[in-house]
């Protein structure tokens, strides 16, 4: 066995040394793949020396190797600087991109060069003088392997063998990768996001696609995707259905609350886990007393997916969408996806600057990009803007103490709309972990923390999220910026995450979806409290601050209602087709809480709310604003043409 493995050895290393400077081909290819990984080496998913974007890399080098070493004369010569300088291109391109914006460059970004082309040159400059020296060496590198190849190295004929192993290598190699990923989430869960198969198979998500498969296999696949992989073919009866509801023109009505807060700046407060139970003046005075100089909607439900309720909620006050139900597809995938009638550019179109704050990092639920593609100006999270040792990021309150967030919250003089996600009262409840072991430290001491319940714990952390309250309260305040902010506060989703649901028992109706029954209200330092009863959910919400707003919007762009409209009667609808509309909670067919109603009723409110869910899977799934937006500008161009004849 020992005389076989030395045999072996001697073989590799004969091997080696006789293909020494075709070898040496790879060198370039694989420094430049180095470059971009040393690049985006802060973004927090998959690590470079997992096993998978090395296969997929190696796979492309082989390949590459083999058709540039294989073939004779001129043709292998010309593939060299071929396949180098496409990759260089490559290397450029996604390293000044990146460099400007965070985000790996995606071949869907051509569609907007004309946008973006007046900041090309200031970009190229920007780029960092340490990755300009990277790219020369890269160049120099190739060019002096090139040289050494040439000099070393004179194929006469084609060396089809040669080229054959180095094929069956890049199959096997790039078959390997694709497993070593793992299996696909074929169900809706909340952190498929995370699965390294899902982001490679929906290749949408351009930063978390580059770490999991390097330069090369990102480049080819993101071609595939962009130009060549056919569409989903929209049927003509879906067509028609959207077609129909996309052509109205339903402006928004009128009421005595249009344009009540008209100039003011805006703050979206999404507060992560508070339950209306959590939501009184002993566990949360601060949030307490701003509820109660509200306008308070008491009927509110935040709708619960099982594929990520935070971002759910996120996407659905930013978009008027919710997550789809008639297919599997998690929100935070439709970042690809055109929308012109976002919260952030209806803002942005009246002047406004629009950004987004909360804890985790741009790469969690792919927020980076989607907060990019809504049309915000910038997402900031606590770890990306400074290193905490200690967790101190999962306390609401340095959401204010950051300096960083202070300053871009307070200190400006434009109109604002700042969008602001909560985390303190997060899962775990335990005086054992993170927030609850931080806050029980605090207020105890170290050594002298009593056995608290969950229950105990939850109003703990809602405590840290209220105490974030009264210092966004005092940072308005000192910054003159009390009396002309509206504050737009709601839950992402009832407190799900206890161990022990019977807590909720006590508070609330757990035998149905009415569970997901969670605080709205809207506040400013001018309005006259007030309590509404009508039922809302997360898609009203949006319509309703922009009717508040005297924003103008077409009323069939988004799922939901203006709240406070004249004649409005809310609903909610959940992920099982379930609804409720205030008097009567329906479920397959039936009423199953609540008082009664007509068959006829409830037959036209469960089509009302079939045909609500297929307008919003269809929409998402086709990508239809986009569509509308070409058509809208191929109608513009006829009309052009038409008046310059």
């Amino acid at each position: 066995m020992g005389k076989k493995v030395k045999d072996c050895l001697i073989y590799i290393k004969n091997i080696t040394i006789e293909n020494r400077f075709i070898l040496c081909l790879a060198v370039p290819f694989l420094f430049m793949d180095i470059i971009l990984r040393t690049l985006i080496l802060d973004i927090d998913f998959f690590p470079a020396y997992y096993p998978a974007p090395n296969m997929f890399t190696l796979s492309w080098i082989v390949l590459f190797i083999g058709l540039i070493a294989s073939l004779k004369g001129f043709i292998g010569r010309f593939l060299y600087w071929l396949i180098f300088t496409l990759s260089f291109a490559m290397l450029l391109v996604n390293s000044v991109y990146f460099s400007m914006t965070d985000f790996c460059f995606s071949f869907t970004l051509l569609e907007l060069s004309g946008e973006g082309s007046a900041y090309i040159m200031d970009a190229i400059l920007g780029m960092p003088w340490w990755n300009w020296l990277l790219l020369l060496l890269a160049l120099v590198i190739g060019i002096l392997i090139f040289i050494l190849y040439i000099k070393k190295v004179k194929l006469q004929t084609n060396n089809w063998k040669r080229l054959g192993r180095c094929i069956i290598i890049f199959i096997i190699l790039h078959i390997l990768a694709v497993v070593v990923l793992g299996p696909k989430n074929s169900e809706l869960k909340w952190n498929t996001f995370k699965n390294p198969r899902n982001v490679y198979d929906d290749f949408s998500d351009s930063n978390k696609c580059m770490k999991v498969t390097g330069l090369y296999e990102y480049t080819l696949r993101n071609i595939y995707v962009t130009f060549f992989k056919p569409e989903e073919v929209i049927s003509a009866e879906d067509k028609e259905f959207l077609d129909a509801i996309y052509s109205e023109e339903n402006q928004a009505t009128e009421s005595i609350y249009t344009g009540m807060f008209e100039g003011k700046n805006v703050i979206f407060l999404q507060l992560e886990g508070i339950d209306s139970w959590l939501l009184t003046e002993e566990t949360m005075p601060n949030l307490y007393a701003l509820q109660k100089q509200s306008i308070n909607f008491k009927n509110h439900y935040s709708m619960y997916t099982g594929g990520g309720s935070t971002f759910n909620s996120e996407f659905a006050v930013n978009t008027g969408f919710t997550t789809p139900m008639s297919y599997i597809e998690n929100v935070y995938s439709f970042h690809k996806n055109s929308f012109d009638y976002s919260m952030a550019r209806l803002f942005k179109n009246l002047g406004y600057t629009v950004n987004a704050f909360h804890m985790n990092s741009g790469e969690f639920y792919s927020r980076g990009v989607n907060y990019n593609s809504w049309g915000y100006d910038n997402y900031y999270g606590l770890i990306d803007v400074r290193k905490y040792k200690n967790k101190e990021h999962y306390l609401d309150r340095e959401l204010i103490l950051n300096s960083t967030f202070y300053n871009e919250m307070f200190k400006r003089d434009d109109k604002f709309v700042h969008y602001i996600i909560t985390y303190s009262a997060h899962t775990p409840f335990s005086v054992d972990k993170e927030v609850a072991k931080m806050l029980a430290e605090e207020k105890y001491g170290k050594d002298n923390i009593p056995q608290l319940t969950e229950e105990e714990c939850a109003k703990l952390q809602a405590g840290e999220t209220d105490y974030f309250i009264g210092l966004l309260m005092d940072a308005l305040k000192e910054n003159g910026l009390y009396e002309n902010t509206v504050i737009v506060a709601y839950a992402d989703h009832y407190l799900y995450t206890l161990e022990d649901k019977t807590i909720l028992d006590q508070y609330k109706v757990t035998e149905n979806n009415l569970i997901n029954h969670t605080p709205f209200f809207i506040w400013s330092s001018d309005v006259e409290p007030e309590n509404k009863y009508v039922v809302t959910m997360q898609t009203d919400i949006l319509p309703t601050v922009l009717n508040l707003f005297g924003i103008e919007y077409n009323s069939n762009h988004y799922l939901g209602n203006d709240a406070l409209a004249n004649g409005y009667k809310g609903y909610v609808f959940f992920s099982d087709y379930s609804w409720y509309d205030g008097n009567i909670y329906v479920e397959n067919g039936e009423v199953t809480y609540g008082g009664t109603a007509n068959q006829e009723y409830i037959d036209m409110m469960s089509e009302k709310i079939g045909s609500v869910i297929r307008k919003n899977d269809l929409t998402l799934r086709y990508n239809y604003f986009k569509d509308m937006a070409k058509q809208k500008k191929k109608s513009n161009d006829t009309v052009h043409d038409s008046l310059e004849e």
